[in-house]
């Protein structure tokens, strides 16, 4: 049965987490400052920028279950309140309303937190105690500081806390991934020739802590070094390049989460950054990837990515883009944009040594008229986790045994965000959401090569709302 198999519950959680569907709590406009915040209050030097909002919808899949499943798929009604707030140095455009716009900051920072509250209640009453008690309140916190801004030589630091409420599978909260993930890092900034050239030297650690005992063993930390530049060696287009190494921990896994294993992966890619018209931009970066994890306990083999990776992005603004080289910076400098983009990269995994991925994605960001905001993102996406391994193999005794030969996942996200301004701070919106994940079945007892547990799922959610942010 489904429900008591703790190895295909956190195989669930490995391909959540890869899919690469919306996050910030599965609220598209908190991924994105212009989105969430308006003109903010002046306090002296500072911009303050409250906001609330809330949403009612539909939950067709709670607790990602299957129509093979032995467990009933349920649906249920959801609420969402969501205040938030940020404090931030003055922007360039209040600078430059105030007549300070010639004097250079010497630093520029921002921090906010927001709390979401979120309440279920199953559409059928026989489900409803199994879905009030996910009853939570999730958490966001994050802040920048950038010393020195527009100088030769400078820095920047940034950090960020998530809260992240998700039932597994089970109808029961301590086999939740409730998980805390949070962040740390900073680098060093070198710009000579006013901009024409850049170089930064940094690193991050990224730490996730999962609240439920049954997950103890999956909590991680992960500390990276990395470095990258830019050339802008024509107006409108730039040479760039980053590398990182890091190194994956896993401190309490258990005798029995020997399939857990450590790495040190390493990344370096370089490519072209620029618009290629006044409102058609490109983004391609390739290299090369390796995760070089360590044998685990019993002898478990290593099973490495060792393969290229890269990215390749083409975007559309209806509105001609800022003559910047970076465009990645110009994505953040307008509202309205078109891309299509595919990506190849690789990740540590909770199921087996890593899982690599190739997706294929659209998106759209569209201000009209200064009213109507529309964000839309689709993907596919193919995840591809290696082979599994027992430290001693229960049929044979011998040491190690294979679990689970290699398979592959194919997932579809898209979502859907449109708001209609009634003014600058005030706007009634609907958020349209749809999962799919295609999976083979897997194996759930290595005595038994009939034991299979099926992994696939459709969810869809829809909600409306109002926001108030300044």
């Amino acid at each position: 049965m489904r429900l008591t198999r703790l190895a295909a519950a956190t195989l669930g959680l490995a391909v959540l987490a890869s899919a690469g569907t919306a996050s910030a709590q599965e609220q598209p406009w908190l991924k994105d400052r212009r989105y969430r915040e308006g003109i903010g209050y002046r306090v002296g030097d500072l911009e303050f920028h409250p906001g609330v909002a809330g949403e009612f919808g539909y939950d067709s899949n709670f607790f990602l279950r299957g129509s093979k499943d032995s467990a009933p798929v349920v649906d249920v009604l959801r609420l969402r309140i969501t205040p938030s707030v940020s404090l931030s140095t003055l922007s360039p455009q209040r600078r430059e309303a105030d007549g300070d716009q010639a004097a250079r900051p010497k630093l520029n920072f921002r921090a906010g937190v927001a709390g979401i509250y979120n309440e279920f209640i199953a559409t059928k009453s026989q489900y409803r105690d199994d879905t009030t008690k996910f009853r939570n309140l999730g958490a966001l916190a994050n802040f920048n500081l950038h010393i020195l801004p527009e100088r030769p030589f400078g820095a920047a630091f940034f950090g960020d806390l998530v809260r992240t409420i998700q039932p597994s599978n089970m109808s029961d909260t301590s086999q939740a991934y409730t998980r805390i993930n949070t962040t740390l890092g900073g680098e060093l900034i070198w710009a000579p020739g006013g901009g024409l050239f850049d170089w930064r030297f940094g690193g991050r650690y990224d730490s996730t802590f999962f609240e439920a005992d049954a997950f103890k063993g999956l909590n991680n930390n992960i500390a990276t070094i990395n470095t990258r530049g830019r050339w802008r060696f024509l107006p409108r287009t730039a040479l760039m390049f980053d590398a990182s190494q890091g190194f994956a921990r896993y401190g309490s896994r258990t005798s029995s989460q020997g399939y857990l294993l450590d790495s040190d992966p390493l990344r370096a890619r370089i490519g072209l950054s620029g618009l290629i018209t006044q409102r058609l931009g490109l983004l391609g970066m390739f290299g090369w990837g390796a995760s070089f994890s360590h044998t685990g306990s019993g002898n478990i083999p290593a099973q490495d990515y060792d393969g290229p990776i890269g990215q390749l992005q083409l975007t559309f603004y209806p509105t001609p883009a800022p003559g910047l080289a970076d465009a990645q910076q110009q994505t953040s400098l307008t509202l309205s944009q078109i891309s299509l983009g595919y990506t190849r990269d690789f990740q540590t995994s909770y199921f087996g040594s890593f899982y690599s991925r190739d997706r294929g994605n659209a998106s759209m960001s569209y201000f009209f008229a200064g009213r109507v905001l529309v964000v839309l993102d689709a993907g596919i996406s193919r995840v591809h986790f290696p082979d599994l391994y027992y430290a001693i193999d229960p049929t044979t005794g011998t040491s190690p045994g294979v679990r689970q030969t290699a398979f592959n996942e194919v997932r579809v996200d898209a979502s859907l965000f449109t708001e209609y301004r009634l003014t600058n701070s005030l706007g009634l919106n609907a958020t349209l959401a749809y999962d799919q994940n295609a999976s083979k079945q897997i194996r759930t007892n290595p005595s038994d090569p009939s034991a299979t547990d099926d992994l696939s799922w459709k969810r869809f959610q829809g909600f409306v709302g109002f926001r108030w942010f300044m």
